[in-house]
């Protein structure tokens, strides 16, 4: 009898490992990659900044002070009483300031443009992947035509009509980029649906609903986190291109993109107008590159991490 319930501790316990293994062998992972330790500290800074913008922006981001424009960094401004870390710029603004409030923009258009365009795309190629047949033909006609229509003249179409605001642009680059998920999603599903745990599934008389939900659904979530991972940096340089044009967001929000098109006029006569949103945007899409790549090798069975 103490045998009985010694073995059944070790099968509680064995229990118990099983169900927090997962999490523990992801961050024991990333703790063995460098680079994708050092993408996520990128992005736990960048986050941190966008969160307490208000406490870690030095001064007022709208605040113009026209005979203090385009002051260099390190500079301190007598007439104002102000110290410029990384200067000012055409207007007299605080450029630091900018910046650290531009963050907020950045991360809510990224990660809410990936989010929308995630569901969508992996509705579509599940229903495409798994229905077949006419479904399949209209949904991939309609990523066809979403992938041949030039984005910068959509994007300029709908801000024409629309008028440049924050949902305008997150809807305008979840537009973009859903048809990743719907062909690569639908290749999977593809794929999944022959297997013969889905197979066994039907035969045992599961609805179709069921058999998506529990079977095909869980195991095309991978391919579909990773593209989320290394298109939240692609989305944070259209948005960043957006703003840069004039067609993003509107200017009286800060944004890295409207920031370095500002600068783009100044750049002989004040370099760190444009130097400083610029870095800003390659740091960031650096963190999320280097952590994309940790998340594509450990989802990947092939690949041993």
């Amino acid at each position: 009898m103490p045998e009985s319930g010694k073995a059944g501790a070790i099968v509680v316990e064995a229990a118990r490992d099983d169900r927090i293994s997962p999490l523990a062998d992801a961050w024991a992972s990333l703790l063995r990659h460098k680079a994708a330790l050092c993408g996520a500290l990128i992005l736990a800074v960048i986050a941190v900044m966008a969160v307490f913008s208000p406490w870690i922006a030095p001064y007022d981001p709208a605040q113009q002070i026209p005979w203090e424009a385009r002051r260099a960094p390190l500079t301190w401004l007598e007439g104002s009483g102000r110290f410029v870390l990384l200067g000012t710029d055409h207007l007299g603004r605080d450029l630091l300031s900018r910046i650290v409030y531009a963050s907020r923009v950045t991360l809510i258009v990224s990660f809410t443009a990936v989010a929308i365009s995630g569901c969508v795309g992996l509705l579509v190629g599940v229903a495409a992947g798994y229905l077949g047949r006419w479904v399949d033909a209209v949904c991939m006609r309609l990523v066809d035509i979403f992938l041949a229509f030039p984005f910068e003249l959509l994007a300029l179409s709908i801000v024409a009509v629309t008028g440049p605001s924050l949902s305008v642009v997150v809807i305008v680059i979840a537009l973009r980029v859903w048809v990743v998920y719907a062909r690569v999603v639908r290749g999977a599903t593809l794929s999944v649906k022959e297997k013969d745990f889905v197979q066994a599934a039907v035969a045992l008389g599961a609805s179709e609903l069921r058999v998506v939900l529990v079977h095909v659904l869980p195991n095309v979530l991978s391919p579909a986190i990773v593209i989320a991972t290394l298109y939240v940096g692609r989305v944070i340089l259209i948005e960043s291109a957006l703003s840069f044009l004039g067609v993003g967001v509107p200017s009286s929000t800060p944004t890295w993109g409207g920031i370095l098109g500002d600068g783009r006029s100044y750049i002989d006569t004040a370099w760190w107008i444009a130097f400083f949103p610029g870095l800003a945007i390659m740091i960031t899409v650096l963190g999320v590159n280097l952590l994309g790549d940790w998340v594509r090798d450990y989802l990947d069975p092939r690949i041993q991490t």
